[in-house]
């Protein structure tokens, strides 16, 4: 059944350096309303490696501030999107989240760190000149969909470590 979805809001701060920017949440996520909620989803085992704080054992609302307090932000790229089922090829009619006045609010953003391909391809888009001051890291997706396992992803993600803090 195709429906239409819709992303979170965006959990940053102003102390936000990095901000981390999936696609659109899968129907797990969307169904327990937590960014990464489904169970083989690597983002939070990549994620504690990034920032020294085992995201994987706390409660959500933890982990969230546990990854504000590190300096890391969380948003998806697409605000409103039909798609069927949770993998990123079906996303169509995409409407946009506001990442530009997002940038805008976030005083200490130095890095901008891209979920998988979708993410990178719409994102880049959207950001246009918005993103020249900023540090921009290609991630491969911590979907359980890209099968490649967490410690070959690894170390692309540990590139957002240079700009926290």
């Amino acid at each position: 059944m195709t429906e239409i979805k819709a992303s979170f809001a965006p959990v940053t701060n102003g102390n936000t350096t990095v901000l981390v920017l999936g696609s659109l949440p899968g129907d797990r996520s969307l169904a327990e309303q937590r960014y990464y909620a489904h169970p083989q989803n690597q983002f939070w085992t990549l994620m504690s490696r990034v920032t020294d704080v085992d995201l994987c054992v706390l409660e959500y609302e933890a982990r969230l501030a546990a990854l504000l307090v590190a300096g890391v932000g969380l948003w998806d790229v697409v605000g409103v999107a039909v798609r069927t089922g949770s993998t990123d090829a079906a996303i169509r009619d995409v409407s946009a989240n506001d990442l530009t006045g997002l940038i805008q609010s976030l005083p200490m953003l130095r890095a901008i760190g891209f979920n998988g391909g979708t993410a990178l391809s719409i994102g880049r888009r959207q950001l246009g000149a918005a993103a020249n001051s900023l540090a921009i890291v290609a991630l491969p997706s911590s979907s359980p969909l890209h099968t490649v396992g967490a410690a070959a992803k690894q170390p692309a993600w540990n590139e957002l470590r240079k700009y926290l803090g």
